[in-house]
């Protein structure tokens, strides 16, 4: 079976988000001796010279879009067993940033339309599967079934379409549609179109054969006015194709015993390493010396969906509670400026490092105790995995993947891999980080046990690869 896999971004040629991370990790886990899968992507400026420099050229073609015919060049490259495959057009992707260009309709349909009349040209693969992910190549189905259909080979390929952040939807004016989609007419204009605005994903659901979140709880929550972002009656129409599949973590990456950015290695037997590495991030960023304080942390976007207003509320009291708290991420400026400001009045207790760095964030997950996570809403959610796996426990909103990944301590049984509360509320937030630091402080027991849960708990790739192959099979039976 042969599966092409479109993303608007990859590890390790560009990432800002978890797609980055899904797209650059899944398919290397799919690919088996009857799953030939590719990857196919935008030729971004944005992607080291180093990478470009191995693509060897294909051969070029023109997209039609609209009334226009741009150019594509088609290059490919092979890196870790994988073929990566990328499209090039200078005027749509060479520019200073990836995304948030006025243009972005444009470009983004662009890719899309480019992703379709490239199939084509693909030296010997001619896949079965499409697999498109996010708003980036939701149009990539609706191309293919209103103008290629009845071409050679692409009758028979089927669409999936993964929805990792439906916050992010591709919502334009019906300008996009029209001029540049060239779509009028067809069945997508009563279905892409409201009002004056278009949207991309609502293309994406309505035309893929399946469709999938990235975990089980948000597939449900999808279909429900809180969580569905005004498209919950579109996802209860299509219920019947939509499921759920976790995400998961390269477990290469985050291996506590083999890790080379953390100082001192450990495993769930021996835990020493742990507290070694605590012990040199306090000394290394000012923070008081002392194993007995519980360290939280948040490696994180600072924006409103991942529940910083629950966070900067509580920071007083975890003040009073002289508790230690590392945040490490960028984003909006209020919960900057608040996390500098606790960080200024308490040094020893707040450290803000306000930047993004890889080994940065393996040295906290190393380090801490507890990983604060109360989102809003959560897709899935990588960062708690991340924590578990180096054996720091998760506090998270029971929402989406947060929900379905971490099991809440049970006392009477000793079970879990973590702490969680239910409502968006900070009294809620705060009420499950004392709990979990109670039991830190008077139940040493219960919390190794927890600790030995999380590092034992499965999130590698395998799981997550295994449903996507037998997806793909049902789909092309």
């Amino acid at each position: 079976m042969k599966i092409l896999f479109a993303s608007f971004e990859c590890l390790p040629f560009f990432k800002s988000g978890g797609l980055g991370d899904v797209a650059g990790s899944l398919p290397s886990y799919i690919k088996a001796p009857q799953y030939d899968i590719r990857v196919i992507l935008p030729k971004l400026s944005a992607i080291p010279e180093r990478y470009k420099a191995q693509m060897a050229f294909v051969r070029s073609f023109d997209v039609p879009l609209g009334w226009r015919k741009q150019y594509c060049g088609l290059f490919m490259m092979k890196l870790g067993g994988i073929t990566y495959y990328f499209l090039d057009n200078e005027y749509y992707f060479r520019r200073m940033q990836v995304y948030g260009e006025f243009d972005d309709g444009e470009r983004i349909a662009f890719f899309s339309k480019a992703v379709v009349e490239a199939i084509q040209y693909l030296p010997n693969f001619m896949p079965d599967v499409l697999h498109c992910n996010d708003w980036h190549t939701a149009l990539s189905p609706v191309f293919l079934r209103e103008f290629y259909r009845d071409m050679p080979g692409y009758n028979r390929i089927k669409t999936v379409f993964t929805i990792h952040n439906l916050k992010f939807q591709g919502q334009f004016s019906d300008f996009i549609f029209h001029d540049i989609c060239g779509l009028t007419g067809t069945p997508a204009e009563h279905q892409m179109v409201s009002g004056s605005g278009v949207n991309f994903m609502a293309g994406g659901v309505h035309y893929a054969d399946w469709i999938t979140t990235v975990s089980p709880s948000y597939a449900d929550e999808i279909c429900t006015e809180y969580y569905g972002e005004h498209m919950d009656g579109l996802f209860r129409e299509r219920k019947p194709v939509l499921s759920g599949i976790l995400n998961g973590i390269d477990y290469n990456e985050y291996d506590p015993e083999k890790d080379e950015l953390i100082p001192n290695t450990y495993s769930a037997s021996d835990l020493s390493g742990k507290a070694k590495d605590k012990a040199a991030f306090q000394k290394a960023h000012g923070l008081r010396k002392s194993k007995d304080t519980p360290m939280l942390s948040i490696i994180s976007r600072l924006t409103e969906q991942k529940g910083f207003d629950l966070v900067t509320y509580i920071l007083p009291h975890l003040a009073e509670r002289g508790v230690q708290l590392v945040i490490l991420g960028v984003g909006e400026r209020q919960y900057e400026d608040a996390f500098r400001w606790y960080a200024g009045k308490y040094p020893k207790q707040f450290c803000f490092l306000d930047t993004f760095n890889v080994s940065l964030s393996h040295e906290i997950y190393a380090a801490s105790d507890l990983f604060i996570m109360p989102s809003r809403f959560e897709p899935c959610g990588l960062s708690q995995m991340m924590a578990m796996r180096y054996g720091t426990l998760p506090v998270v909103r029971e929402t989406g993947g947060l929900r379905d990944s971490v099991q809440p301590y049970n006392k009477y049984t000793g079970e879990g891999t973590g702490f969680s509360f239910a409502n968006f509320n900070a009294h809620e937030l705060l009420a499950c980080i004392d709990s979990a630091i109670e039991i830190y402080k008077k139940k040493p027991a219960d919390w190794n046990r927890l600790i030995n849960n999380a590092m034992s708990a499965d999130f590698s790739w395998t799981a997550s690869a295994k449903k996507y192959r037998q997806l793909y099979k049902e789909l092309t039976k």
